[in-house]
């Protein structure tokens, strides 16, 4: 039988870890468990953050919002401020597993799990998110972009921890869109995905863009050359067209049981047109 931990805060978790160095830390524990049981990993101690408050929650900040790496994925769906402020990643958290994982899932462990496939990725990554990694004596503040480096491979290091997330709010934006494609409606991983906030004017001129693709490369994929396509020129078909043939030369998948590579990189593109239906109302 496993020891497991529940520190009851940062202090109490600060001395655990310094006693179990082999622990694998956890928060919601959907993705370890699943490797625990198929066998992938064998922790011999596990660490669980679920009741540290300080890890949790989501508040405003004079230039950005600060998440909890601890916040549910159902906590953090249902607080106003994700809505009022942050649609693109509300959007994406409403199609993430079901209504269970989102309730024991944390966008901390989202994060960490560092999947090419995780859907609250790409709209962190048009959000610019940083990450805040924390140990005993030091906090490091980062780019989420430079923070996972591979697929299940980030930069976080012994003795720290994921503690929260800052991002910046949406204003300026009034298109926020989040779609992913998978092999059925609900419960489905993605085969890929897109986040896009652009900013479109009275006339409907694209005068800002943030794009980002999931499940069709080792990491999230961005491009400023697919925003530059379509910054400046009308939001149309045709000017999306474009920026979808510039979008599929722009992603790197992979075949897998899933999808083939062809298939996500045709939908990569297609993606980019139902920016035509998600268009604000001038």
């Amino acid at each position: 039988m496993k020891s497991v931990h529940l520190p009851r805060n940062m202090e109490d978790l600060w001395l655990i870890m310094e006693q179990e160095t082999n622990a694998r830390v956890y928060c919601g524990g959907t993705d370890l468990l699943v490797q625990m049981r198929s066998c992938e990993v064998d922790p011999p101690v596990l660490i669980c953050l679920e009741r540290i408050a300080d890890i949790q929650g989501i508040r405003e900040e004079p230039d950005s919002l600060w998440i909890g790496a601890g916040t549910t994925h159902t906590n953090l769906l249902s607080h106003p401020l994700s809505r009022r402020c942050l649609p693109v990643l509300a959007k994406a958290l409403g199609t993430l597993g079901s209504p269970l994982i989102r309730n024991m899932g944390t966008i901390g462990g989202n994060i960490c799990s560092a999947s090419p496939a995780a859907d609250t990725l790409p709209p962190l990554y048009v959000l610019d998110a940083e990450v805040e990694l924390r140990s005993r004596d030091t906090i490091r503040v980062m780019p989420l972009c430079e923070f996972i480096t591979g697929p299940g491979e980030t930069r976080l290091e012994r003795g720290e921890i994921l503690t929260g997330i800052r991002v910046k709010n949406g204003e300026g934006y009034n298109l926020h869109h989040f779609e992913k494609i998978g092999q059925r409606r609900a419960l489905a991983c993605a085969i890929a995905s897109l986040a896009a906030m652009l900013h479109v004017s009275s006339s409907g001129v694209v005068k800002a863009a943030r794009l980002a693709w999931g499940s069709v490369g080792p990491m999230v994929v961005t491009s400023t050359k697919v925003e530059g396509a379509i910054i400046g020129e009308n939001l149309s078909r045709k000017t999306l067209e474009k920026a979808a043939d510039l979008a599929q030369r722009a992603v790197s998948p992979i075949d897998d049981v899933r999808a083939s590579a062809d298939y996500r990189r045709i939908v990569s593109g297609n993606l980019l047109l139902r920016l035509l239906d998600a268009r604000p109302q001038i």
